[in-house]
């Protein structure tokens, strides 16, 4: 079980950093859960510097987070943009393509993913 949580988080870490590497988002896994079933739900810090975004992606699941820092400008396809500030949460659809940038001030957001097993927590959007 130990064994299996800790391949979970280094797919998981690998994945951010993939992204992050691409984007400037720097996603730190906190957990996974094999919950519920053919589904993985997984919690994490994303932080996102000064003037930088997330870059457009989509999860193969839906997202929810909540601001601990800061502010963002979140945005997703087919809405207009959100800004959201500390203190306050937000849900991104499956498969949404989305975005969150930064503005003049980093930001630091508490997620949760409920995502398909076996698939990254994030593909890049053209």
């Amino acid at each position: 079980m130990l064994k299996k949580i800790l391949l979970g988080l280094t797919v998981v870490a690998f994945a951010g950093v993939a992204i992050a590497q691409q984007t400037g988002i720097k996603r730190t896994p906190l957990q996974k859960l094999d919950f519920p079933a053919g589904y993985n739900t997984v919690t994490a810090i994303a932080e996102v510097p000064a003037g930088g975004a997330a870059g457009r992606h989509t999860h193969p699941g839906m997202e929810t987070g909540y601001v601990l820092e800061g502010e963002l400008e979140l945005v997703i396809d087919g809405q207009p943009p959100m800004k959201i500030k500390a203190g306050e949460s937000y849900q991104i659809p499956e498969g949404a393509v989305h975005d969150a940038k930064a503005g003049d001030k980093p930001f630091k957001v508490l997620g949760v993913y409920v995502v398909k097993a076996g698939e990254p927590l994030a593909k890049p959007a053209p």
